[in-house]
């Protein structure tokens, strides 16, 4: 059975993510759900903040899983469904399987955990070079799998019992003849001659074939019966079971069981690709997450993988982007920052406008499909507007964002106000919080020509609050330029009541820059910057030609080529 991947698609915001980011994935993958045929599900890609923790809990709304990358794994491509058989099973029973089932190798398992592989090079050794007669005997060939290979009928003894004595021999001779080669515990083939069945009795042989359906006496059973013997009975003739007696070995006797290749569900299909090159299996088996078999996959089902399917959400930079995106097929982007970095293979849809959120860019297209906005979903977008334009102060902010959050609060039966403080000051909640952990809450990164830089940011209605933040962050920033690999760091401490931002500098020139791209004196001890509270709107002016300017080239000159 093939495992038919339905078309998935994650709708997922940047890292770090915000109320926006997180509440507009969630918005966008409803809508999408609608108005589409796939399959569309909101994921983030990384650690929720307190701000959307509290939104999310008041709307009563799940937190999207983490979607930690999109490189392409193997749960991701179209396994062969395909259950471990059992050591047990005869060569026949797995050849016929590979046959059905259009495949080279078959898992063997026991207790659903990977034992061992089958593959067509061990049944074609088992068929073509193997000449022992005691062969059955020593794989312990069980009588059922004798009886199941030969289409026979058990007339005397346990069909679960084993071969597990003696060579198979052919009776074609006279019972004189017999006697010189049958020896004790010897499975024979014979036809319907009651001399021949008597004296293979008489020999003590362990196991009777009798061929072409022929009938078998009384005495015969009554005698085979006393010494338990096995009396079977096939409807082929003795060359027919002579050439398939050997199908009935048990794959266990050929089946490879040391430095096995297989596959977990959740691997990645780079290293997979590694590892299939230095085997000569067509068919490797799959795992699953709690270790039992899965299925196969093969080199060709390797080619034809499909890479993960995503729509980006409120960023358009590579660096925001959730881990191994360049491997994805981007479908769609939905954003109101400047261009970025991402580049795709094809054409994408993708919308940017000049708004303060890009849940009012969700909430325009809900009402451009004619799609009903529910209470959840209505409160979700309105939080993310009041949340990206601090409740409509910031610069960003335009007329739509605050129609679009009042006709939202209408659906959703919520006040603004009301709302808006009790998610800032859940938002502003740092106690007990690292330098760590405080200063990549909110945290993006660009790049602008050969300039990296990083910028963080920390809203609060608290200038306490904003202090002891500031006291803990100035120590941790330069670590955080380290591990961040950037060449500048720059934090906002934004006071959402006195609407203002104390900007906080790391790197090589990093203050000089800052101080020439504010016109501001090279005397003040801090930077403090009146009626600035949007990263956004200082990111697209002031932060992009100050790194554009250390990049030695002007910004404006590039800003075409950056683009999607």
């Amino acid at each position: 059975m093939e495992n038919k991947k339905s078309k998935r698609v994650y709708v997922v915001g940047h890292k770090n993510p915000d109320t926006d980011s997180i509440c507009s994935a969630i918005a966008y993958a409803n809508l999408k759900n609608q108005i589409s045929n796939n399959e569309y599900t909101a994921r983030r890609a990384g650690q929720i903040n307190e701000e959307t923790q509290f939104v999310l809990r008041h709307f009563g709304v799940e937190a999207p899983r983490l979607l930690a990358n999109v490189h392409l794994q193997v749960k991701d491509m179209d396994i062969k469904r395909i259950e471990g058989i059992k050591s047990s099973t005869s060569i026949k029973e797995a050849w016929a399987m590979m046959k059905e089932e259009n495949v080279h190798t078959l898992p063997v398992a026991r207790d659903h955990k990977l034992e061992g592989v089958i593959t067509t090079g061990d049944i074609a050794t088992s068929y073509m070079d193997v000449y022992d007669s005691k062969i059955l005997a020593t794989a312990r060939t069980q009588y059922q799998n004798i009886i199941n290979t030969l289409d026979g009928e058990i007339v005397i003894g346990n069909p679960h019992g084993y071969f597990v004595k003696g060579k198979v021999v052919i009776a074609a001779s006279s019972p004189d003849m017999m006697e010189s080669f049958i020896e004790k515990d010897d499975l024979v083939i014979l036809g319907n001659r009651y001399e021949s069945q008597l004296c293979a009795i008489e020999m003590d042989a362990s196991c009777l074939i009798v061929c072409q359906g022929a009938q078998v006496s009384k005495t015969i059973k009554k005698l085979a019966e006393e010494r338990s013997i096995v009396v079977i009975t096939t409807p082929h003739d003795t060359f027919t079971v002579a050439r398939l007696i050997n199908q009935s070995i048990p794959v266990k006797y050929f089946m490879s069981t040391e430095n096995l290749t297989s596959f977990n569900t959740l691997d990645y299909v780079e290293m997979v690709k590694e590892e299939m090159a230095k085997k000569r299996y067509r068919d490797f088996p799959v795992i699953d997450r709690k270790g039992d078999v899965y299925g196969l996959i093969s080199r060709r089902r390797l080619l034809e993988a499909s890479k993960k399917r995503v729509i980006l959400v409120d960023h358009n930079e590579k660096s925001q982007a959730v881990d191994g995106i360049e491997e994805a097929e981007i479908l769609e982007i939905i954003d109101h920052h400047r261009l970025g970095s991402l580049e795709t293979v094809g054409p994408v849809y993708f919308r940017n406008q000049p708004v303060g959120c890009t849940a009012t860019i969700v909430y325009q297209m809900y009402r451009e499909n004619q799609i009903k906005i529910n209470e959840t979903i209505a409160g979700l977008l309105c939080s993310a507007i009041i949340s990206d334009t601090l409740m409509f102060r910031s610069p960003t902010c335009t007329g739509i964002d605050r129609i679009a959050a009042e006709e939202l609060a209408e659906l959703a039966k919520i006040n603004i106000e009301e709302l808006a403080q009790d998610m800032f000051q859940a938002g502003s909640n740092l106690k007990g919080k690292t330098a760590e952990e405080i200063c990549f809450q909110d945290f993006k990164k660009f790049t602008v020509g050969d300039v990296t830089f990083g910028v963080g940011q920390i809203n609060s209605m608290s200038r306490d609050e904003l202090q002891e933040i500031k006291s803990k962050l100035l120590p941790y920033m330069e670590k955080a330029r380290q591990a961040q690999q950037v060449d500048m760091v720059f934090f906002m401490l934004t006071n959402i009541i006195q609407e203002s931002t104390e900007l906080l500098c790391c790197g090589n020139g990093a203050r000089e820059q800052v101080l020439e791209a504010f016109d501001l004196s090279d005397d003040i001890e801090e930077i403090m910057l009146k009626g600035v509270v949007s990263r956004k709107k200082t990111i697209d002016t002031s932060f992009c030609n100050l790194a554009a300017a250390v990049g030695g080239y002007r910004w404006e000159n590039r800003v075409g080529s950056r683009g999607i």
